[in-house]
């Protein structure tokens, strides 16, 4: 009997991982002109978990000002578990980098709304992430610093 070696890909489980929400000024943020700056942060990173699994997490994090005062800031780590099984190497890497954070990332703008909202602020719909892009100047960045380095540990004659 012939094991089945194709490529096998399922989400098994998303969560929030590490959670935090503050509004330092409230309720004296509440009592201004809503004309917030944003500052975000965003990243992400897989790890494997066992044989079959992976976890993969996008972090963001939020600080929105207000006329020179920190209004609320938002720190989030939603994760998703994903069972991988046979998935070619030259594949896993763009799987872990670009293909998993935007299936999560629906999940984390959800969860920053949620959190903002409940802290008294305006919605806060955040801008769809090209995980794919991010990924590839990752690759082509460590590819150019890889280069580099092997040039500078060549022996000049």
């Amino acid at each position: 009997m012939a094991e089945n070696q194709q490529p096998q890909f399922a989400l098994q489980r998303i969560y929030v991982k590490d959670v935090s929400f503050e509004a330092p000024n409230s309720p004296a943020a509440f009592t201004k002109a809503w004309k917030p700056e944003i500052k975000l942060d965003l990243n992400s990173g897989g790890r494997k978990v066992d044989e079959q699994h992976y976890e993969v997490s996008v972090k963001v994090t939020i600080t929105a000002t207000n006329d020179g005062e920190t209004a609320f800031l938002v720190e989030l780590v939603q994760c998703g578990l994903f069972a991988m099984v046979n998935i070619p190497e030259q594949q896993l890497g763009q799987m872990l980098g670009a293909m998993c954070p935007n299936i999560l990332f629906p999940y984390l703008r959800e969860s920053v709304d949620s959190l903002v909202v409940k802290g008294g602020f305006p919605a806060l719909m955040l801008a769809p992430i090209n995980f794919e892009a991010l990924y590839q100047k990752r690759v082509q960045e460590a590819q150019a610093a890889a280069a580099e380095q092997s040039s500078a540990e060549q022996p000049t004659h």
